[in-house]
Formats: structure tokens, sequence, C-alpha cells
């Protein structure tokens, strides 16, 4: 027999309307299973879910940067700089600063 990590059983009772609102918020919090749910807030009193979908448009961002600097640089090797190669540089840059200012700004108004 399996022995389990946590050996001690916790019962409570909620009458449906409760339920409804646990269930709801176990799935907003997008947590594994209803207990997991329940013991983090017993313990912690709160649980932070925190909406990545900025984090990966800015590296996706990142990557494509790195990928036109390799083009630039290579093509500055052969050719010499051409200036639009220069400005559309920028001009992700300056794209990606957006997205991580957004992102930051989120993330600080959320801990609040």
């Amino acid at each position: 027999m399996n022995k389990r990590k946590r050996n001690i059983q916790v019962k409570f009772y909620v009458d449906e309307k409760e339920l409804e609102q646990i269930n709801r918020r176990v799935r907003l919090a997008n947590v594994s299973n209803r207990g997991a749910y329940l013991r983090k807030m017993a313990i912690d009193g709160f649980i932070v879910n925190v909406d990545t979908s900025d984090l990966k448009a800015a590296v996706k961002e990142m990557n494509a940067i790195g990928k036109n600097i390799n083009q630039i640089t290579r093509n500055a090797n052969t050719y010499g700089i051409m200036e639009q190669d220069v400005t559309a540089v920028k001009a992700m840059v300056d794209e990606i600063w957006q997205l991580l200012k957004y992102t930051l700004s989120n993330t600080l108004s959320a801990s609040q």
C-alpha cells in the first residue's frame, strides 16, 4: 500500500453555493485540483496567477531581433551596413521596450 505524503485528513462542510464559488475559484486559479487549492489558500491565504502571455510575446520579439541582428552582422561583414537594417532593428527594439514596460506595469499593479 502506498504511503501518503500527507496522512492527516481535514474535513469541513459547505453549502451548494459555497461549493460552486470554491470550484469557480479553483478553475480561475488554474490549479491542478481542489485539494491543492484549498491547502494553498489555508496556508498562504492567497494564490497569485500571473498571465505570462505578454512575456511570451516579448521573448518572441527578442528572438526575432536576435535573428535580424545576425543577418545584419553577416551583411555588414560582406557588404557594409545598410541604413534600413539599422532602422528596422531600432523599431523592433522600441516595440519590445513597450511590451516590457506594459508587462512590468501590470505586474507591479497586480502585486499591490
